[in-house]
């Protein structure tokens, strides 16, 4: 984690031993324990709601993407309803023009010839 060595270690447990002495060494290891135990878990407390807000983010995007779909399917099926509304509207209209162009070629071939 620090990327301390033995003989490092074995330093600095020496000079701790001469600084507190023998009596107050064992508290001070105790102690030191346990705020490394407590930074420790705090870091994994804020490291785990960090990830849980990530996570709260995608699942946002994800509901706000499938909204945007559902309304472009929304839309989409109302323009073709629309749309079959307008074809349904033109289609006598263009079998009548089509019935006369027909109308008029048969009389127009019948006179000529």
């Amino acid at each position: 984690m620090f990327d301390i060595a033995f003989p490092e270690l074995v330093l600095v447990c020496a000079v701790a031993l001469v600084v507190l002495g023998p009596e107050r060494l064992p508290t001070a290891i105790r102690t030191l324990g346990l705020w490394f135990g407590r930074l420790r878990r705090s870091y994994y407390s804020v490291k785990t709601e960090i990830e849980q807000e990530v996570g709260m983010d995608d699942i946002r995007r994800q509901l706000h993407d499938e909204q945007i779909k559902e309304e472009i399917n929304r839309l989409e099926q109302d323009v073709k309803t629309e749309m079959d509304g307008v074809t349904d509207s033109i289609d006598p209209i263009a079998r009548q023009l089509t019935s006369d162009t027909t109308t008029d070629d048969k009389e127009g071939a019948t006179a000529g010839g």
